[in-house]
């Protein structure tokens, strides 16, 4: 059995209920290739998204949806959407008077590049130009939250820094107390007494040493 296709089954229940799932359905469209191969199932969720950010956010009831010419032709704006883009969006269509070129790219005549410029007006400019908003604004607080989670990182590793030093400092002068510890015949769990304990006596540890030699050359004399 095959399985099934998951991004067919997301656009399908997908709901649009706050601004926030406008945003993610027109992120979906920077993806051409997903946009080619599931157009079928976007553009129902398309003028969805239309209806809604016009009906709800803006509580326009007055432009009919779906959009069609005056001679009762379908216009889908879905596609009115993706060859604005791909000309470098509103703005520059307008500069370079482009709406003819749109009207023909959209399966239309060349005397419906007027209608082009007013269902881009009526149905699309405020949501595009909104979304570019949200989307600037998310992008300037993104950055703020990064610069602000970049200092609190460098102010711990300074921090870090700062407290590795002193216990370098403090590991020094613990290794010279193991050191005394050592040479003083006490094992090295007795740590928490070291500040007890004394320098290591060489001159008293040679005598000891001395001492136990003539003991050991005395008594194997007499064994002779």
């Amino acid at each position: 059995m095959e399985e099934p296709d998951w991004n067919i089954m997301i656009l399908q229940a997908m709901s649009i209920n706050e601004f926030q799932d406008c945003k993610a359905l027109l992120v979906m469209l920077e993806d051409n290739g997903y946009v080619g191969k599931y157009k079928f199932f976007i553009e129902k969720k398309f003028e969805d998204m239309v209806e809604w950010f016009l009906n709800v956010k803006l509580e326009i009831n007055s432009r009919p949806l779906p959009a069609y010419t005056e001679n009762n032709r379908k216009v889908s704006l879905l596609d009115l959407y993706l060859v604005v883009k791909r000309e470098g969006g509103h703005r520059r269509v307008i500069d370079n008077h482009m709406w003819a070129v749109i009207a023909k790219d959209m399966g239309l005549d060349y005397n419906d590049a007027e209608l082009m410029r007013l269902m881009y007006a009526m149905y699309l400019d405020v949501l595009v130009y909104y979304y570019k908003i949200k989307s600037t604004q998310n992008a300037a607080s993104e950055k703020e939250i990064s610069e602000d989670v970049g200092e609190k990182r460098r102010t711990r590793s300074m921090e870090l820094d700062a407290g590795t030093s002193e216990q370098s400092g403090a590991e020094q002068e613990g290794a010279t107390d193991e050191h005394y510890a050592f040479f003083a015949g006490n094992d090295w769990y007795g740590l928490k007494r070291l500040k007890q304990r004394k320098k290591f006596d060489f001159r008293r540890a040679e005598k000891a040493v001395n001492e136990a030699n003539d003991s050991v050359l005395k008594h194997s004399r007499k064994g002779n």
